[in-house]
């Protein structure tokens, strides 16, 4: 015997409801213990520093601590591994990054997919990368640190904080598009770059502006220029890579959240109106704006668009450049 549409439908019901009240439920109780913010990079860079602003943010509006913990290795390919084999239940988050893109193509043998294993929650902040040397090296701004690498080739030793990260790549494309040879020298974050950048150990870096600018406002390091597209308003002294002789130099640098796919969507709104309530505070746009950072709200199908067109993106510069790291 079968049961009618409307007879299905009015068995059903009961458990419809159900479903949605458990689902209602659970984004209400929602978060009732301790998330992570997994890390891929060492505390100190600018990646823990914007891990532990949105933490903070979020554990005030959503009343749990938020825990961030740092895994670096393989430019975040070791965090973002571990959040993707974590539960998909809201409590297990990753901070992405253009890294986290560029990994997509750069490493042969990823664990995970950044667009298929991963749910998103929404883009937080974006900055631009600052060229900074040691206050002892010869070149005053970019005209002469090309004209020094072209008599100096593969003398010059460029930091980064990490193999794939976009301070990698802003050094592989500053190279390719000057037509110059520099040493990459990876690190695992940034502060142990930065840490052996001040000390005369490597000789520059296109480091994220939150992590750098406190060296450079201290005199500890020198900067040349910004690589975003227009002077960055914290540094608005210092010119861009671009009106300094290398036209079409541009690399912009971003974190978002991540959460394992299959997450409830109840907790991931619940988590991106959180986020982008934080981000909107003149509270926090103060503390981005001290860091050289620029706050970047989103919603959740927004950012995942965003994703898909930054591995695009990014996949094209590795290729162009032929960096490779196995």
């Amino acid at each position: 015997m079968f049961l009618s549409f409307p007879t299905m439908t009015r068995a059903m019901l009961p458990m419809l409801l159900a479903m949605a009240g458990a689902a209602s439920h659970a984004q209400d109780a929602y978060p009732s213990k301790p998330v992570r913010i997994v890390v891929g990079y060492a505390a100190g860079g600018s990646a823990d520093a914007i891990a532990r602003l949105i933490g903070n943010e979020l554990a005030s509006r959503l009343g749990q601590p938020f825990i961030v913990e740092n895994r670096p290795g393989a430019s975040g390919n070791l965090a973002g591994t571990n959040v993707v084999r974590s539960a998909p239940d809201g409590y297990s988050l990753f901070l992405g990054s253009n890294a986290t893109a560029i990994n997509m193509t750069l490493y042969r043998n990823v664990p995970f997919d950044m667009q298929k294993d991963f749910a998103a929650v929404g883009l937080v902040t974006s900055f631009p990368n600052v060229l900074a040397v040691t206050p002892a090296f010869p070149a005053q701004n970019v005209a002469e640190l090309v004209a020094y690498a072209k008599t100096h080739p593969d003398k010059i030793n460029f930091a980064s904080s990490g193999a794939g990260s976009s301070t990698h790549l802003s050094g592989e494309l500053f190279s390719r598009m000057a037509g110059v040879r520099m040493t990459h020298v990876p690190y695992r974050g940034s502060a142990p770059a930065l840490t052996d950048l001040m000390s005369g150990q490597v000789d520059l870096m296109f480091d994220n502006a939150p992590s750098v600018l406190p060296f450079i406002q201290s005199g500890k390091l020198r900067a040349l220029a910004v690589t975003s597209q227009a002077r960055a308003p914290l540094a608005s002294g210092l010119p861009t890579v671009t009106e300094s002789g290398l036209p079409g130099f541009v690399v912009k640098s971003w974190y978002g959240v991540l959460a394992p796919k299959g997450t409830p969507a109840p907790v991931i709104v619940k988590l991106n109106t959180a986020m982008n309530a934080a981000l909107a505070s003149e509270a926090m746009k103060k503390k981005l704006a001290a860091l050289g950072a620029n706050p970047e709200p989103s919603t959740p199908a927004a950012f995942t668009s965003f994703v898909s067109s930054e591995v695009t993106r990014w996949g094209d510069v590795v290729r162009q450049t032929g960096a490779s790291v196995d």
